[in-house]
């Protein structure tokens, strides 16, 4: 049996954690650093790791982890009061990137799948991860305004919209599939997605609202749940696994248990499964193969990926009654991609949808516009600061995120607070069979 893969699997734990606090330091998220790590010890720098079976399989439970935990903590209820302006702002965030993304791969790209190719480029430019977005936000004090309000509401749409878009264009990836099969086999698993949550409304959730036992079974149920939902889409509906993963994390999510499984999942994710991803990402670049249309389809990109959010987004802020200002605000919050255009372009490249060529412009893309985001957006509010103030509006939405953080706090104090009983208890057992076995009389304060 070889070992190599515990050294390979501990140079990346190492070196994700070192570039994430270093990215960190200088208030860029940790997912850069990560991709750095893979980058630098992969092909594309000092080539010490080489993609593998072990670290693609450990990758791929790492994307189904981060799509089931986004669903998890995307709230229903909220989708429902963000209104027809963040649909709005949502729709057309989708739609422009969409169609610039296709157009920059269009003059690039002549593969015999090139339609389905490029078009894919275009799924991944509609990305949006506002978690970068949210911290700067938060930092300046801007988040209950009304452009922070509608940039919340829309990245919460933004995201149903991504996987219903990545659902369709992975299931033509198969040649022999028709149109008609392919839609009927989407519709069947969102009625079957539609049945499993009736069924956990009805019969489920109110057991997992009245159980006050041990609640770590919560968190291994809800991941033999995701596994099996993730299945489920792929080898029954031809539905990309993480689609499965994410519906799972919506059916599961909203309940009192919820804040509990997400601080479990998050401690796996950020131990070993999510470090592994983004690493993966960067191992995949071979920088080499860049040459000058590769360097000039990265520039376009790159233009495009930050333009037709600004135009898209703030085009749909605007028709829904926005200023100017607001428009703009909401335009550059949703231009970071992160995570999320990560995680389709991964997918995409399992299936065959990404040329090889395009996946380190994508890289550079997604490292640019997670980077100039905050940059972009604290600019613009100190413009603004010499205009005109924002009112700032106690929204709902923005409530309920600041209570699913706190709830957040207060379930992982619990979880501490547990272990340290349980440890106490422990102890004392241990105590008492020592006094027994010895026929001591040994206080607790003098055992160790």
């Amino acid at each position: 049996m070889e070992y190599d893969f515990l050294l390979d699997l501990a140079l990346i734990l190492l070196s994700t954690k070192l570039l994430g606090m270093l990215t960190r330091k200088v208030q860029m998220p940790q997912v850069v650093g990560a991709l750095l790590a893979g980058l630098i010890l992969g092909p594309a720098c000092l080539g010490w790791l080489e993609p593998s079976d072990f670290i693609t399989t450990v990758s791929e439970l790492g994307v189904i982890v981060l799509m089931f935990s986004a669903g998890l903590e995307t709230d229903i209820k909220e989708l429902k009061k963000c209104g027809v302006a963040s649909t709005i702002i949502a729709l057309l965030g989708v739609i422009v990137p969409l169609l610039g993304g296709w157009a920059v791969a269009y003059f690039f790209n002549d593969n015999p799948d090139a339609l389905l190719q490029n078009i894919f480029i275009g799924v991944i430019l509609t990305a949006t991860s506002v978690s970068i977005t949210v911290e700067t936000l938060k930092e300046m004090g801007k988040l209950s305004t009304h452009s922070g309000n509608a940039i919340l509401g829309a990245a919460l749409i933004d995201d149903v919209l991504g996987i219903i878009a990545l659902t369709i264009i992975t299931s033509f990836a198969d040649p022999s599939v028709s149109l008609a099969v392919v839609m009927l086999k989407i519709l069947l698993f969102f009625a079957f997605c539609g049945l499993v949550a009736f069924l956990f409304i009805k019969f489920v959730r109110p057991w997992m609202n009245s159980y006050r036992k041990d609640l770590k079974r919560f968190s291994v149920l809800a991941f033999a749940f995701c596994l099996l939902m993730s299945y489920s889409a792929e080898h029954l509906f031809g539905v990309s696994d993480i689609t499965g993963a994410f519906v799972a994390g919506l059916i599961l999510s909203g309940t009192r248990r919820t804040p509990f499984m997400i601080t479990r999942f998050e401690t796996v994710s950020f131990m070993l499964l999510s470090p592994v991803f983004f690493a993966s990402v960067g191992l995949k670049v071979t920088i080499s193969s860049m040459g000058p249309s590769i360097l000039i389809f990265t520039l376009l990109l790159l233009i495009v990926a930050v333009v037709s959010k600004i135009i898209g987004c703030g085009l749909g802020a605007k028709v829904t009654g926005y200023t100017n200002m607001q428009a703009a605000k909401i335009g550059i919050g949703m231009v970071s991609r992160g995570e999320v255009a990560l995680i389709v372009a991964s997918k995409g490249a399992a299936l065959g949808l990404m040329v090889p060529e395009f996946f380190a412009p994508i890289i550079i893309v997604v490292v640019v516009t997670t980077i100039i985001t905050p940059i972009m957006l604290k600019l613009i509010y100190k413009y603004q600061a010499a205009h005109e103030e924002e009112l700032i509006v106690p929204t709902t939405l923005v409530a309920r995120v600041d209570e699913k953080h706190a709830i957040e706090a207060s379930a992982l104090k619990t979880a501490f607070e547990h272990a340290d009983s349980r440890q106490e208890r422990e102890r004392e057992e241990r105590l008492r069979e020592y006094n027994k076995k010895y026929g001591l009389n040994i206080d607790k304060d003098m055992f160790y």
